[in-house]
């Protein structure tokens, strides 16, 4: 039986320290939806948005880690420039919108987006918490993955939004899933949950 190739991300942590290991899988304002092959440990075009759409901003994942969906977990990361598939990028966890996905044979399982900044960025430098976010900036947002899915069949539901600390127990819990070490890193940022509105 011929080995699966290596990848580099499979030493990655998921936390440096403070900060967050984000994989960039598609850069912001591309139209192309580009997914990590597990199998092939390179990136491929896996979709096109239709005409009119594209990522508002850099879309990756968490390495080592694994959601209920059976991916990685999902990150939004928020910085001045795009990057490009296969970048690595340290970033600042600042909250998660907690969803529900609905795939095309029905069965629905949690999808949650964690959002974060580039550590080096320096328009979005303040942004600490979700909350430090324009709450019209992230209803486009969630619209945005609403709309994603439409396209393709899925539906998307926002269940509320949460601060950095459930985000980081999110993530401990993927790592676990995944079968590592959780991260030690702590979050000075306090816990803050915000109800979508009806």
């Amino acid at each position: 039986m011929p080995k699966k190739p290596a990848s580099k991300f499979d030493k990655l942590t998921a936390f440096d320290g403070e900060n967050l290991n984000v994989v960039i899988e598609t850069p912001k304002g591309s139209r192309n939806k580009y997914t990590f092959d597990e199998e092939l440990k390179l990136f491929k075009l896996s979709g096109v948005l239709p005409v009119g759409n594209y990522f508002p901003f850099d879309f990756g994942f968490v390495p080592n880690t694994l959601g209920e969906d059976g991916d990685p977990l999902d990150v939004l990361v928020l910085m001045d420039e795009p990057a490009f598939a296969g970048c690595i990028v340290e970033a600042r966890l600042v909250g998660v919108i907690e969803a529900n996905q609905t795939e095309r044979n029905g069965e629905t399982v949690r999808n949650d987006r964690l959002v974060a900044v580039a550590a080096e960025s320096h328009v979005h430098a303040h942004v600490k918490l979700l909350d430090d976010l324009n709450d019209v900036l992230v209803n486009e947002i969630e619209h945005f993955f609403i709309s994603y899915n439409e396209a393709k069949g899925k539906r998307f539901e926002p269940l509320g939004r949460a601060g950095a600390r459930r985000a980081k127990n999110l993530i401990d819990a993927a790592m676990k899933t995944k079968g590592k070490t959780p991260s030690k890193s702590k979050t000075k940022s306090k816990p803050k949950a915000k109800k979508k509105s009806a």
